[in-house]
């Protein structure tokens, strides 16, 4: 059993680049990986890319330079998901 396996984790910029990579780790780890990023078509991608190995995945539109847009990401998760295990904050 993987260290991460079943915990919710959120990946801040995970649209692109190292957080999309880390995103993909997560999920391949067994991670429920909430996807977030200001670009919702990066997002979805990563998402895509997730399900599409197996993982699991959802998408949050966010934009960390707002601290209200913030809040809101982690109110969803609370709400959708009932904890968060894992925060990486991937965005630049």
């Amino acid at each position: 059993m993987a260290m991460i396996e079943n915990k919710v984790s959120v990946v801040t910029g995970a649209g692109q680049g190292i957080g999309r990579a880390i995103a993909r780790v997560f999920a391949r780890e067994g991670s429920r990986v909430v996807v977030a990023d200001f670009n919702a078509q990066s997002g979805e991608e990563t998402v895509q890319l997730i399900r599409d190995a197996g993982g699991q995945a959802a998408f949050i539109e966010g934009d960390v330079s707002k601290e209200e847009s913030v809040k809101a990401m982690i109110d969803i998760v609370l709400e959708t998901y009932g904890g968060l295990a894992i925060a990486c904050n991937s965005a630049a």
